[in-house]
Parts: structure tokens; C-alpha cells; sequence
């Protein structure tokens, strides 16, 4: 089968992909690679919004600060300005595309959310993430020059050295292609990892089912350096219910005055100011273990999140959605508090990038979740990963409109001559579930030695089992996502073990005190 060959290869549909491809479009052959359809990633998610100084009485050095500090010192601060000075550019940008923002008047209607000392964060109601992906959808399919790869899934990265040739860089990727069940070689001169986060590693999360770290574990792989695993960020407020898959209560309403109390059964007063002065607008890390706390302390399923002293008429304005999908399930919270319970939902650290999005292996960039820019440090500050996104979609794509044309050998067909169909598709499903067992009981929001040296024991053992059906069987998606999956739990967990203090999102109970100096947890790969 003759390789597809592109300009750029970008795997990846959400924010981060289709911002790069817009903008490599008018000068580049760009094909997207995405695993099902272009709407099916975390992007289309994102409730809160895009944080941006766009008022008068905020400032750069208050958005700084504030990320800075949710960061919990691990946050570089280049990288932190670079962001920041590029964030309005950037909402001026989507604009321009058409995305629908709530304005006040003539103005762009700003929320505030934890950890913002300011109201910052522009937003399109309660659903800024669908808006968004459906306007860069559409734009992207009305682009000639882009070619969309709808179901198919990222097997690996190609590169000089896996293929025995001189020198050392990317040459493109294999695919499966889901409906063809076939794998096809695609090359590009300049490839791009936009595949998100790996929340599919936790029993519960507010990802889809495509954050599986497909572009983190290919990265590793391929023998670039992986950054900050340890730092999950577990969102407060998941929404507790037998019928709500992965739905988020979002951080805005808390910021717009919503209080987390315990269940009546429990006394049913408020919490949080016993935990932090800042209360309910604490950054995420700290509501979340206080929510851990009390849940483990008085043996509750749930905490309630109460808005309902706000008017019925607010609610409507500011969380439409949220007001719809509870009232579905029975809760109207015009009246009655929502159960909430803390949930596995972004991935702080990832493949080590520059300010261009380059990754350790010339011709691979890394933008979005599956990247560690050093923006986020050890917790992310709200509202600040669409924002990633976009600015690192931008700068990664003038770095390779910038570089110079490479050579692009001829690239080998996939060879699956010597494997056959898996016979035991249930052992496939089993590890799977148990691992995303085992990372919730022993690699959650507390964790102790004992328990990530039981995880490491139990990874070493799955790697071992699928090591052995990746060599032998025929490809499928299931496989691939697992084989990512417990790629990236080894990251995780071996990141922790090496982070002897608490800090940010990595709270041990053998150490609980922060050590100095703050530094990043940073591993080689064998092959680097």
C-alpha cells in the first residue's frame, strides 16, 4: 500500500489539531488523524471557558500570578508569560472564526472561576467547548487543503532510527484504519501530537473514551522525555449519578456562588472554609482532596454543590446545560443541590515541549493536553487549557512554516504477515478494567509508597500480557488504547515515586510536607 503523503501530519481533532491546521492550511498539505469522529475528544467538553485579560481592571501580571500560584511553584514562567501575553490574540482569533460568545452588551460577558483573582474567563454559556469545536469543524471541512482520517487510530510514530536509516527525526505515523481494519503508512515532513490527555486511566473520569494517551505513550516510545505524570488533576465536581457518564459541574459555578455542603445525613453544613480561606474558589487540588476527605470521613457516596439560592432565571443564563442534563436526571437545581464526587479529568504533564511545540525528536511537535509546556506546573489553573491550545497551535505552526524542507525516504508498508486474530478478546477487556481499578485505589488524589508499589507491581505484570499479544495478534483499537493505557500508568506511577513531597495534585501521606527546590519530575526513555 502506497504511503498518503502531507506537508504536516497532525493526530488529533480537538482544539489544539484543528487550531493547527487552520493555520498551517493556507501553505501546507495538512491531514488530521483522529480516532473516531472530529467531535468525539475532550475539547467539545469544556464548560468553563478561555481564560483571558480582557477587562480593564485585570492585567498580565495578576493572570501570571494567579496561574503561578495554582501551580504550586512548579510553573515555568516564560512559558506562564508566554500564554498569558498571547491569550486575548488568541480570543480574538475564535471570534473572527464566528465562535458565539456571551456578551454583555457590546462587551464579552467575563465569569470568574477557582483561582482567578479576577473575572477572566470568556465563555459561550456553559458550553464553551462544543461552540468552539463546532465552529473549527466547520471551518476545517471547508478547507481544501486539509484532508480529514475520521476512525483511525494512531499505532505509532516512524522514525529514522526505527527504520535503520542516519540521522534522527520523525517521518510520519502508522494508522488502523477502524473500518477498513487495515493499517496505512502516512508521511509528512513535520508531525504533530494533538491526541489530549489519558483521564481512561481512572475507573472514573470526565474524559471520553478516546483520552487514552495514545500520543504520550507514542512519544515515549518513539525516545522523547516525559514531564510532571504524577500531576492529574481530579476535578471537584463530577456529577454523582447511576445514569451520568463523565458529565462535569463546572468550576463557574462555584464562581458564580455555588456552595459545597455534606448531605443532610452528615449535618448538611458547609465545608469548605475549614479547608482553605478561599472556600469553594480554592484551586481544584484543594477542593478536591477536602471533598476526598470528608466523603472518607463521614463514609459518604457524595457531596452536595448547592446554587439553588441563585434565581431560576440566573441559572438559565449562566448553565443551561447543566440546568438541562440534571433536570433529565431528576434534579432540579433550581431547588435542590447537586450531588457531586471527584473525578480523574486533565493530565498536567505530558510529552516535554519547547515554546514551539518541539518535542526531543526533530519533526514531532506536541500541543494540548498530551504536551507538558510547563504552563501548568503541579495544578492547572481553570480555564487555562483551551488557552494551551490555541496559543501553541499558533506558535507551532509558524515554527514549521519557519523550517527548512526535509527529505522524506520512502516509508514500509505495515507487516502484519506473521499475526494472527486474537481468539481472547475477553482478556483484552479484563486488563483494561482492572487497571483502571487498581490506578483509582492506589494512584488517586492520596496516595502512599505502599500503595503506587502494588500499582507498579500490577503494571509490570499487564505490560508483560500485552507486550506478548501486541507481537502476535492482528491490531485493534481496544489493544492499541490499552497498550497506551498502561504505558502511561507506568509513567504515572513511577513519576510519583520519584516525587518524595506533596505538592500541587501529588499528595503523599509519607510526605507530606513540600521539599525544596521545587523542580519537574523528568524521564528518559530507554532508547533516548
Amino acid at each position: 500500500m502506497a504511503a498518503h503523503d502531507f506537508d504536516v501530519l497532525i493526530a488529533g481533532s480537538g482544539l489544539a489539531g484543528l487550531s493547527a491546521a487552520l493555520h498551517l492550511a493556507p501553505t501546507h498539505r495538512v491531514a488530521v488523524i483522529t480516532k473516531r469522529q472530529l467531535q468525539d475528544g475532550s475539547s467539545g467538553r469544556a464548560q468553563g471557558g478561555i481564560a483571558a485579560v480582557l477587562a480593564d481592571d485585570d492585567s498580565f501580571a495578576a493572570h501570571i500570578e494567579d496561574t503561578l500560584v495554582a501551580g504550586a511553584g512548579l510553573c515555568d514562567l516564560a512559558t506562564t508569560r508566554f500564554v498569558v501575553e498571547n491569550a486575548p490574540a488568541s480570543i480574538a482569533w475564535l471570534r473572527q472564526l464566528g465562535v458565539p460568545f456571551t456578551l454583555e452588551g457590546e462587551l464579552l460577558h467575563l465569569t470568574r472561576e477557582g483561582g482567578h483573582s479576577a473575572r477572566r474567563i470568556a465563555h459561550v454559556t456553559d458550553a464553551t467547548g462544543a461552540a468552539v469545536q463546532r465552529t473549527l469543524i466547520d471551518a476545517v471541512r471547508g478547507t481544501p487543503n486539509i484532508t480529514l482520517f475520521e476512525h483511525h487510530t494512531l499505532v505509532d510514530l516512524i522514525s529514522t532510527s526505527k527504520l535503520g536509516l542516519p540521522g534522527h527525526r520523525c517521518l510520519g505515523l502508522y494508522a488502523l484504519d477502524s473500518r477498513t481494519d487495515t493499517v496505512i503508512t502516512l508521511r509528512a515532513s513535520q508531525t504533530i501530537l494533538a491526541t489530549g490527555g489519558a483521564g481512561k486511566v481512572y475507573l472514573y473520569t470526565t474524559n471520553p473514551d478516546t483520552a487514552t494517551g495514545d500520543g504520550i505513550a507514542a512519544a515515549w516510545r518513539a525516545g522523547c522525555r516525559v514531564a510532571n505524570m504524577e500531576f492529574i488533576q481530579f476535578h471537584p465536581t463530577g456529577l454523582y449519578h447511576p445514569h451520568a457518564k463523565s458529565f462535569l459541574i463546572s468550576e463557574a459555578v462555584r464562581g458564580e456562588g455555588g456552595l459545597l455542603l455534606l448531605p443532610p445525613a452528615a449535618g448538611g453544613t458547609r465545608f469548605m472554609p475549614e479547608h482553605d480561606p478561599r472556600a469553594e474558589l480554592a484551586p481544584r487540588d484543594v477542593v478536591a482532596r477536602a471533598i476526598d476527605f470528608e466523603m472518607k470521613r463521614h463514609g459518604l457516596d457524595c457531596v452536595h454543590l448547592d446554587i439553588s439560592h441563585q434565581s431560576p432565571a440566573f441559572l438559565q443564563a449562566h448553565f443551561p446545560n447543566i440546568l438541562a442534563h440534571c433536570a433529565a436526571l431528576g434534579i432540579d437545581i433550581t431547588r435542590a443541590p447537586i450531588p457531586v464526587v471527584p473525578t480523574a479529568h486533565f493530565t498536567c504533564g505530558g510529552v516535554l515541549t519547547d515554546l514551539a511545540g518541539r518535542t526531543d525528536l526533530p519533526g514531532l511537535h506536541a500541543v494540548g493536553e498530551v504536551a507538558c509546556t510547563g504552563l501548568h506546573g503541579a495544578n492547572r489553573l481553570a480555564s487555562n487549557s483551551l488557552l494551551e491550545c490555541l496559543v501553541f497551535a499558533r506558535a507551532t505552526a509558524q515554527a514549521i512554516a519557519a523550517a527548512p524542507a526535509t527529505g522524506r525516504p520512502a516509508l514500509p508498508v505495515w507487516d502484519d504477515s506473521r499475526v494472527t486474530d486474537a481468539d481472547e478478546a475477553v482478556v483484552i477487556s479484563h486488563n483494561w478494567d482492572e487497571l483502571r481499578r487498581f490506578m483509582w485505589d492506589y494512584v488517586g488524589i492520596v496516595r502512599t509508597n505502599k500503595r503506587l508499589e502494588r500499582a507498579a507491581h500490577r503494571i509490570a505484570l499487564l505490560q508483560g500480557e500485552i507486550d506478548e499479544f501486541y507481537a502476535h495478534f492482528h491490531v485493534t483499537r481496544d489493544l492499541l488504547e490499552l497498550r497506551n493505557l498502561v504505558q502511561v500508568a507506568d509513567l504515572i506511577v513511577r513519576s510519583a515515586q520519584l516525587r518524595r513531597e506533596s505538592r500541587g495534585l501529588h499528595y503523599s501521606r509519607d510526605y507530606p510536607a513540600l521539599a525544596a527546590p521545587a523542580a519537574p519530575t523528568i524521564l528518559v526513555p530507554p532508547a533516548a
